[in-house]
């Protein structure tokens, strides 16, 4: 009988597992499958098995092609089954392409008189999982909120950043799920950074991958109406609920799209978009409105600049700018009093009322 020994943590079981524990009993009669017990989990990887030892155990012992299940408690990081290895000395220990410790078990196979055997990649019958990403799937959020942005954008991406200089924006509320999306689609309003949430991802990689910032996960994540430092990554400077601003935002469509990432490179006023930031940093930390739409206005300006289409101006708007890269999509309006932004959109059928949002 020939005896095939795997090993791993295994802490929540997925296709890709089943997959491989299949592929590694042909190799040989009886298959024996190891995992790292809790302490050894905690001792090299700082975190908690997501069920109990003698759980994972029977669930391991019930799959069809598994014939013997022993939990490790070796200390040395790679051979934490070393003990139970050159006791039951099998006659493979079988790894896959990726495994981080092959010298160390050549080795050990050696001693025992074992095949050391890399299971080639074959075609997955499954999109590919990893427990980390189970892990952030089950934690993602079901609904998430969309963000607006007041001032300084762009100095979040990360090619452009200025020490010293902020970014404010806004998450806003109604909020956003797999099922349900009430809002046009790329409309500059960090919609690719809640749909990364929703998902389990993070999404502050991907969106520097564009080439583009990282303020729309950055905020969403954080909720709030928020300042956060100009940089490479996101640093949070302070915020607040943004329960000054209720009834006070309201977000018009302009009849199209816009493209973020093919507007990155255009060139811009970089110092007045600085000036803007200062201005609505300001404007956060005193709970002042004036202030705030100061800097939207001056933010606004680096954008007709640019070579945007001038915005209709709303009766009782106190300011005005596009949203995320411009050119299109929602374009933002701050009113002084919920009265006025109530006026507005009875006057103006595409205009619509977002609102602060902080989770708790």
């Amino acid at each position: 009988m020939k005896k095939v020994f795997v090993s791993g943590c295994y802490d929540i079981l997925h296709a890709g597992h089943l997959q491989f524990f299949e592929e590694a009993r042909a190799v040989g009669d009886y298959l024996i499958v190891s995992f790292a017990s809790a302490e050894v989990l905690w001792l090299h990887k700082r975190r908690k098995p997501s069920i109990p030892d003698d759980h994972k155990r029977a669930l391991l012992q019930g799959l069809r092609m598994v014939d013997e299940v022993i939990v490790t408690h070796g200390h040395q990081e790679g051979l934490d089954f070393e003990a139970d290895f050159l006791r039951v000395r099998p006659d493979f220990l079988i790894v896959t392409e990726d495994d981080k410790y092959g010298a160390l078990k050549r080795d050990l196979c050696a001693r025992v008189g074992a095949q050391y055997r890399l299971l080639p990649k074959t075609p997955p019958r499954f999109e590919p999982v990893s427990t980390s990403s189970i892990v952030r799937w089950v934690q993602a959020p079901t609904e998430a909120p969309l963000r607006v942005d007041f001032a300084g954008g762009w100095l979040d991406v990360p090619r452009f950043s200025r020490p010293g200089e902020f970014i404010v924006n806004c998450a806003v509320a109604p909020l956003v799920s797999l099922r349900e999306w009430p809002y046009e689609k790329q409309a500059g309003l960090g919609g690719s950074g809640a749909w990364a949430l929703l998902n389990g991802r993070d999404g502050v990689d991907s969106e520097i991958d564009l080439g583009v910032g990282w303020q729309d996960p950055a905020v969403i994540r954080e909720t709030g109406l928020c300042v956060w430092r100009s940089g490479q990554t996101p640093v949070l400077d302070f915020k607040r609920n943004g329960d000054f601003l209720m009834g006070c935002i309201g977000i018009l469509w302009t009849g199209h799209s816009h493209d973020t990432p093919g507007v990155a490179n255009h060139p811009r006023d970089y110092a007045r978009i600085a000036e803007s930031g200062r201005l609505a940093r300001d404007g956060v930390l005193h709970a002042d409105t004036d202030r705030l739409a100061e800097g939207m206005h001056v933010y606004h300006q680096t954008q007709l600049d640019e070579g945007m289409e001038p915005l209709p101006a709303l009766v009782g708007a106190m300011a005005r700018k596009y949203c995320g890269g411009g050119y299109g999509g929602y374009a933002l309006y701050l009113f002084g009093a919920p009265e006025q932004r109530n006026q507005a959109i009875t006057a103006n059928r595409d205009l619509r009322a977002v609102e602060p949002f902080c989770r708790v």
